[in-house]
């Protein structure tokens, strides 16, 4: 048995032959294999704008073409991130479980006090159009933006730092870089130590960014404040330690998911596939 919407790769493999077109989700592991084996593909269209589960070289390899949905889903994600921000910085989510559960005895002065985005920096890992569509919405709240990034050197949204000071300096450090293999454990042991002992972490890029089992210790020692996550780095699986701690948000992977916004990527996905087979350009290629 598998979950709706899941396929085993085994199946996979063994029913794209014969195909021309793939449509996948994130979830679909289209490696070599797949590739390998459907030997009639022309088009795989992933409804993503990440597209690290699929052997992008093995597909250059076979001569097919892979597309993805970039910015339908831009400020759909912008949106989750500051969710998570103001959920975690705010206590909401915490909150509602203490409600739930009948422990809330009544306001108080001192009662789950947060803490203030105002005055405070939001740093940004990973400037594209996600990046900056959180920085763009930073100065609603107050904040100070500044960003590391390998391709971006200015903006007028915020201040171009080198990763290290960008963790040393923010209050909220937020992922929106691609998982690669410089990416993978991006945030470790000792990049979470050089955190303020005051800074919340948000990862809403991908799961691999973040060495679960790192923060779970760096939670736990109290070197950072808390953690807000969309993403995990063994999806659907997450760390236990996660789940025990108060301090922590989690999300099931809602960055993109409005009805708005998975219905106009749906469409653009199999735009690009029909475009391909039809024998036209693809409208939004990798």
């Amino acid at each position: 048995m598998y979950r709706q919407g899941d396929l085993p790769h085994d199946d996979l493999v063994a029913r794209v032959a014969g195909k021309q077109g793939l449509l996948s989700v994130v979830t679909d592991s289209i490696d070599r294999a797949v590739f390998d084996a459907g030997r009639d593909l022309k088009v795989i269209s992933t409804i993503a704008v990440g597209y690290n589960n699929i052997d992008v070289s093995a597909a250059r390899d076979h001569g097919v073409v892979v597309t993805n949905t970039p910015d339908v889903l831009t400020e759909a994600a912008a949106d989750l991130t500051w969710s998570l921000i103001l959920s975690m910085t705010r206590r909401i989510v915490e909150g509602d479980r203490l409600v739930r559960r009948g422990a809330w005895k009544g306001f108080a002065l001192d009662f789950m006090l947060g803490t203030d985005l105002r005055d405070k920096q939001l740093g940004i890992v990973g400037f594209g159009r996600i990046g900056k569509a959180v920085a763009a919405r930073a100065a609603v709240f107050g904040m100070r933006v500044a960003f590391a990034s390998r391709s971006a050197v200015s903006s007028p949204l915020g201040e171009a730092m080198p990763l290290d000071r960008l963790l040393t300096t923010s209050d909220v450090v937020s992922l929106h870089c691609p998982l690669t293999t410089e990416t993978r454990h991006l945030i470790n042991q000792t990049t979470l130590a050089r955190m303020k002992r005051s800074a919340y972490l948000v990862n809403a890029a991908r799961g691999p960014v973040v060495d679960e089992a790192a923060l779970v210790w760096g939670l736990e020692n109290r070197l950072i404040a808390g953690a807000a996550l969309d993403v995990y780095e063994r999806e659907p699986e997450i760390h236990r330690g996660l789940l025990a701690l108060e301090n922590v948000v989690l999300s099931p992977h809602l960055g993109s998911s409005t009805i708005e916004t998975r219905t106009t990527m749906i469409h653009l996905a199999v735009d690009n596939l029909i475009a391909v087979l039809s024998g036209k350009p693809a409208l939004t290629p990798i």
